[in-house]
């Protein structure tokens, strides 16, 4: 077996795939609370749902008896981190860590999302820098 790292290999883009119990609600936070756009939806009921803002992609996935996982499922990275957070606090979402500086060079903090999805949000310190 050869290294694939070494062989041409190239990935293009990859998309998280986030499972939700309602459809609706979580239509309504990613779109309406984040300002991301539906650009595709598959079934009677929708079963599934492609989701854009800007460079991020999220795929959403009925699953009616959806449990959340005790970890995180998704890494956002934004500008802004603390409009973000905003957005979060105010939509009464748990947030699970707190929205600090890490010493690995991110604003970052962790929330769950209406489907209890664990999503971490990072903003790199040196965008928050003026003259960066």
């Amino acid at each position: 077996m050869t290294d694939s790292a070494s062989n041409g290999i190239r990935f293009g883009r990859i998309a998280a795939m986030l499972p939700v119990a309602d459809m609706a609600r979580a239509h309504d936070f990613y779109a309406n609370a984040l300002g991301f756009t539906k650009t595709f939806q598959n079934g009677t009921p929708v079963g599934f749902m492609i989701l854009k803002r800007d460079a991020a992609e999220l795929h959403l996935t009925l699953q009616p008896g959806h449990k959340a996982a005790p970890f995180n499922i998704a890494h956002m990275m934004v500008e802004d981190i603390d409009a973000v957070h905003a957005i979060i606090r105010a939509r009464g979402l748990r947030i699970v860590k707190g929205l600090r500086d890490k010493d690995y060079g991110l604003r970052a903090f962790v929330f769950e999302d209406p489907d209890g999805n664990r999503i971490d949000v990072g903003e790199p310190l040196r965008a928050r820098q003026p003259g960066a």
